[in-house]
């Protein structure tokens, strides 16, 4: 193998532990905020539990006192028609029937609309049954997503440092001038840093390099950097398989 494969090749051994580490450090990154979504949706949710309870119990409230009225209504509607068994002449017969009539007519009034009160109260009372079905899967998540959380870390910690180690004696290997260009570079632009170019188009930024670019980078003669995002690449054919960074 050339000098200048063997330094690409080392390179490539050091990107891959960076592939690792990076894939790592997003894990300690992603692990709390998953926590914090997860805390949010929750606390929406018993902000919307406690609303939806609010809101059947003022139903339940109403339908409760319509009921009451109802009965009353009927009490009356009953003495009524007593009354009505009991007069003595046409005028106060016509009172009468006007009374029972009226009683009535209000009796229907309040019958409708506990009718349409229990409809409703149907429908929320279906919809605080679903908020209560998430409410205790995302309290038994979040419970069991904090409590896990420190070990996810901790785990996730363990794996960096042994990387990093790894790291260093990766790095050691490569020469120091390319170590030094590969590091200002990885300093600089997201993550990855060498990249294969395949059919002439670098896999880091996804557009064409210039042909005369590509012609050099076949010649393996020097490392090269793609004009467009600066990273460092290498010609896949040089190594049989490599069609994109790690």
């Amino acid at each position: 193998m050339s000098h200048y494969l063997e330094q690409i090749n080392l390179l490539r051994s050091l990107q891959k532990v960076d592939d690792e580490i990076h894939h790592i450090r997003n894990e300690l990154e992603a692990a709390p905020k998953e926590v914090e979504d997860l805390r949010t949706r929750f606390e929406d949710t018993v902000l919307y539990r406690e609303r939806q309870q609010d809101k059947t119990t003022h139903l339940i409230d109403q339908e409760k006192r319509l009921s009451t009225e109802i009965d009353d209504d009927a009490a009356r509607i009953k003495k009524s028609k007593g009354k009505l068994m009991s007069v003595e002449n046409a005028r106060e017969y016509h009172a009468a029937v006007r009374e029972m009539d009226s009683l009535e007519r209000v009796n229907r009034n309040r019958e409708e609309e506990r009718n349409a009160l229990t409809d409703e109260l149907e429908r929320q009372s279906s919809a605080l049954a679903e908020i209560e079905a998430e409410y205790v899967v995302l309290e038994k998540k979040l419970a069991e997503a904090e409590a896990g959380l420190q070990a996810r870390i901790a785990e996730a910690q363990d794996k960096l440092n042994v990387l990093l180690l790894k790291r260093r004696q990766a790095g050691s290997q490569v020469p120091s001038p390319v170590f030094a260009r590969y590091e200002f570079i990885r300093e600089r632009l997201e993550h990855p840093v060498i990249v294969p170019v395949t059919d002439g188009v670098c896999s880091g930024c996804h557009i064409a390099i210039p042909p005369q670019n590509f012609i050099e980078l076949q010649k393996a003669s020097q490392i090269l950097s793609c004009p467009n995002c600066q990273r460092l690449t290498f010609w896949s054919e040089h190594f049989p398989g490599e069609k994109s960074s790690g």
